[in-house]
């Protein structure tokens, strides 16, 4: 990615308020889409428009696919529907749908019935009833398909003819009479088979494929799994609907990471650092309630508790012990447990096996920590044993309770088709804070009754 010194953003600048157009043109000459889009994220609105009306269609159209959504949609909002038209006409099905699927459904309307290519229109509107998160809603229909029964110079002369509307070329892909998927056709055979009588003598049967509505996190699995480029698309009966790429896998696999990442850390909605003050505020506040709602609960289990702090002040020393170490070990616990869901090394049909690997990690991890606490307190206040008692047995149970919690939280959200990340975030924290403080104040309030002077 090129980077941009403020020295060139500032003649930039000085070009487009002097409206000179044609150096700006040569400006922009020499510069990849990708690149052009990262120079227009350092630019007002209105100098970003001013640039892209100088480009052509083609370039405009590669350009505004490089630019985040929020981006794209305030570079199109004041642009003319058969303007927007006319620039889908150069970009695949796959991107066209992202385009279109950002804006509101009188708006898709009106474009669609601008673009003069009625069957890209027809193929843009059969993938806008897929879902999104789906395989449907990823592919394009963009691809090079040949009959089992075609002869070898007639397979040539017919990817030549549908190769001229491609720019890339992944795979060609084998069909029978009735449009289901056979196999794909190695472009090495057109050298080592020239002669051969049927495609269908030559093809490697039984590709890797995927139904349209399979789940994306799937999809970037076996993409994964197998090593591909691209994979084919297929209906419930094997008919060939499309084709997903690699470099769209990739993106829809960064932006699930980045939502993760977000709720992980108590974002509710996708926000990024450009977006205004309140979209932040908004994404941010409602576990931030939360977090003050669970202090609150808190403060009024530890006033049950006041009589005892006061008579055994020590008590109070370890209360953020306990519940830092509980929300620690349930992050631990948790987030292994996101991130096997995620690269599909764990599956929630092995909750139970899971579920016991994770107390046999919990009883190792809670007896040295307890060992540590208790032989400290030995050493600092020997005379002190149900205080000793207490925190080394509280720590005991809360970290065997964050354990489990952990892991079954997550689980359980994948059951429910919750996103699970949600576990690994202020959640989880929040529940062992509180459950941590009850079982802190049960222990305690049993062991000074029953060791104390001990």
């Amino acid at each position: 990615m090129k980077e941009y010194t403020d020295e060139y953003l500032e003649h930039i600048r000085r070009i487009i308020e002097a409206d000179h157009a044609e150096e700006a043109r040569k400006e922009l000459a020499g510069l990849h889409p990708a690149d052009i889009a990262e120079l227009y994220k350092n630019l007002s609105i209105g100098e970003a428009e001013y640039l892209y009306r100088l480009l052509d269609e083609e370039t405009a159209a590669d350009v505004l696919m490089e630019l985040d959504e929020d981006d794209r949609l305030k570079l199109i909002a004041d642009m003319p529907a058969e303007e927007i038209a006319k620039q889908i006409d150069y970009l695949d099905t796959d991107d066209a749908v992202d385009l279109i699927q950002q804006l509101d459904e009188d708006e898709r309307d009106e474009i669609l019935s601008h673009i003069d290519d009625v069957e890209q229109a027809g193929d843009i509107i059969d993938l806008l009833k897929y879902d999104e998160d789906t395989a449907g809603g990823l592919m394009g229909t963009e691809m090079i398909v040949v009959n089992e029964n075609w002869s070898m110079p007639e397979c040539i002369k017919q990817m030549r003819l549908q190769a001229e509307d491609m720019d890339e070329i992944y795979n060609v892909y084998v069909v029978d009479n009735d449009y289901r998927l056979l196999g794909t056709f190695p472009l090495k055979k057109m050298l080592t088979h020239p002669s051969v009588s049927k495609i269908k003598h030559v093809m490697e049967s039984d590709p890797v494929c995927v139904k349209a509505d399979t789940p994306i996190d799937e999809v970037a699995l076996d993409f994964e799994k197998y090593d591909l480029v691209a994979m084919p698309v297929v209906d419930s009966i094997g008919r060939l609907l499309g084709r997903i790429t690699v470099d769209d896998v990739m993106d829809q696999v960064r932006e699930a990471s980045e939502r993760d990442y977000q709720l992980a850390s108590g974002i509710s909605s996708d926000v990024d650092a450009d977006d205004s003050v309140f979209a932040q505020t908004k994404a941010r506040i409602p576990w931030l309630l939360v977090g003050i709602g669970s202090g609150l609960l808190a403060s009024m289990i530890l006033g049950t508790f006041e009589s005892q702090l006061q008579a055994v002040t020590a008590l109070a020393l370890f209360i953020p012990i306990i519940g830092g170490t509980g929300g620690n070990v349930g992050v631990q616990a948790s987030a292994i447990v996101v991130q096997g869901l995620a690269n599909g090394t764990l599956d929630v049909r092995h909750f139970a096996a899971q579920l016991g690997k994770e107390i046999i990690i919990g009883l190792l991890n809670a007896t040295v920590l307890t060992a540590v606490v208790m032989a400290y307190n030995l050493l600092t206040m020997p005379g002190d044993f149900a205080v000793t008692i207490s925190v080394g047995l509280s720590l005991f149970v809360v970290v065997m309770f964050a354990s489990i919690l952990g892991t079954v939280v997550p689980l359980t959200l994948e059951k429910l088709h919750i996103n699970p990340a949600l576990a690994t975030g202020p959640f989880i924290q929040i529940s062992n804070d509180i459950v941590g403080l009850l079982i802190y104040v049960q222990i305690a309030t049993f062991c000074l009754s029953h060791f104390a002077g001990a």
